[in-house]
């Protein structure tokens, strides 16, 4: 049925290993020097309590003051890959939701108030070896308008060649079984351009069936200049002159979406599982901006947890180096796609 063990829907008691609920393991590539792993708790942005981990050339930071949430991820003495939302740093507490920026963990399909659950607590932290284990109280805080019954928990694990796997974590803590999709969101700054790979192209009379879901939502502009329909890819770009938002949902079967901007190229690989059922229409793979932002989403498949079980969606994450890509298909062959192979490589 599949090659290896892969962590999916979790009992409190004896694991139960499912393929519809995972993700492949990949090395992030720096570009530069390779070495042993740092972890320390350092300050950030306003905030006490953080914890930075780094191979010497690539970073990331995690907060311990709220969350969770990786509020940075960059090359060392770069600026963040992430955007970070000036206004709330360093704040904790409050009722409100607040996107600090980052990256953070959700739940599908979105609804108010359930996945505006606020996420200003602090969580508990535990240090294993290159692992950062971040847990959140569970979401059943009488103060709030809202009990989910849930927890939230992401793991970070960074490797000494700066590979970094964060495996995202839901359980169930509440009386009652509950349906949800894990929802993994990176918030990248701004002036940067997602790239979506589009199914491979096959002739007609050949290819009589669809190939693949595409969502959209009420406010999304096909005609946006911001979209580039391609193709073998989608792009949409961040541009802070536009304030209306745009956003798509795909059924990415190729497991990957990247994120261009500065020279430096973000890339997620991930998993599609055939025949599951996705939120929004089939999307495993999401996006959305507006002026300040562009989001990187992924989901797991739809699953109903029983009380005490868990899900966990797993993504592998990669940074690179002196990538210039226009905005021309063929170089997007030719400067990112080499990329996402050496990545796949690298996960068989």
């Amino acid at each position: 049925m599949f090659e290896g063990n892969w962590p999916g829907h979790i009992g409190l008691g004896p694991v139960v290993w499912m393929v519809l609920l995972c993700a492949a393991t990949a090395p992030l590539k720096g570009g530069g020097a390779e070495g042993k792993i740092s972890v320390e708790k350092v300050s950030y942005a306003g905030w006490s309590h953080c914890y930075r981990m780094s191979n010497g050339d690539v970073e990331l930071v995690a907060v311990a003051d709220v969350g969770p949430r990786i509020i940075r991820l960059g090359f060392v003495g770069s600026e963040n890959e992430f955007f970070e939302n000036k206004s709330q740093l360093g704040r904790v507490g409050g009722k409100e939701w607040r996107i600090y920026g980052g990256h953070r963990l959700w739940v599908a399909p979105e609804g108010s108030p359930r996945s505006y659950f606020p996420d200003n607590r602090s969580v508990d932290v535990n240090i294993e070896g290159a692992t950062l284990k971040l847990t959140a109280p569970p979401e059943l805080d009488p103060s709030f308008r809202v009990h989910t019954g849930i927890r939230k928990e992401v793991d970070v694990t960074m490797h000494p060649d700066g590979h970094v796997t964060v495996t995202h974590r839901i359980t169930n803590v509440g009386l009652w079984p509950v349906e949800l999709s894990p929802w993994a969101l990176s918030v990248m700054a701004p002036k940067g351009r997602a790239i979506i790979p589009a199914p491979d192209s096959r002739p007609h009379p050949q290819a009589l069936l669809p190939v693949r879901p595409m969502a959209v939502w009420g406010y999304t502009n096909m005609a946006d200049p911001r979209w580039i329909w391609g193709q073998k890819y989608i792009v949409l770009k961040q541009d802070p002159a536009r304030k209306e938002p745009q956003k798509l949902g795909v059924g990415n079967e190729k497991g990957w979406v990247a994120y261009v901007r500065s020279g430096h190229l973000f890339l997620k690989l991930f998993r599609y599982v055939e025949g599951a059922t996705y939120p929004d229409f089939g999307s495993n793979m999401e996006t959305w901006t507006n002026q300040e932002i562009l989001e990187v989403e992924t989901l797991g498949p739809l699953t109903t947890l029983e009380p005490n079980e868990a899900v966990e969606h797993v993504e592998e994450w990669f940074l690179f180096k002196d990538v210039e890509v226009s905005d021309e298909e063929s170089s997007i062959d030719a400067n990112v796609l080499p990329r996402v192979k050496e990545a796949q490589r690298a996960v068989r």
